[in-house]
Formats: C-alpha cells, sequence, structure tokens
C-alpha cells in the first residue's frame, strides 16, 4: 500500500468520525451505536 493510499484511507477515517460525531445521541441510537464505538466503526472500513 502506498503512502497515497494510506493518506486517503486516514482521510476517509477522520471524515467518517466527524459525521457520526455530528449526530445526536438519539440519532446514534436510532443507528445502534454509540459514542463509544465511533472510533471502532469508523476503524473498520477505513482502515
Amino acid at each position: 500500500m502506498t503512502i497515497r493510499q494510506k493518506l486517503a484511507q486516514f482521510a476517509q477515517y477522520r471524515q467518517t468520525i466527524r459525521e457520526l460525531s455530528a449526530l445526536d445521541n438519539h440519532q446514534l441510537k436510532d443507528l445502534g451505536i454509540t459514542r463509544a464505538d465511533i472510533k471502532n466503526i469508523a476503524r473498520g472500513p477505513a482502515l
């Protein structure tokens, strides 16, 4: 994997964290996740 690909993956990870963090607790609950899950969920597809 190239540096460019790693940087793109990290950017996707950060974007996912930003988007999920912007949701309120009720919206997160509707999705079946908690604030503590956000980093693990973001890490899944991106890294």
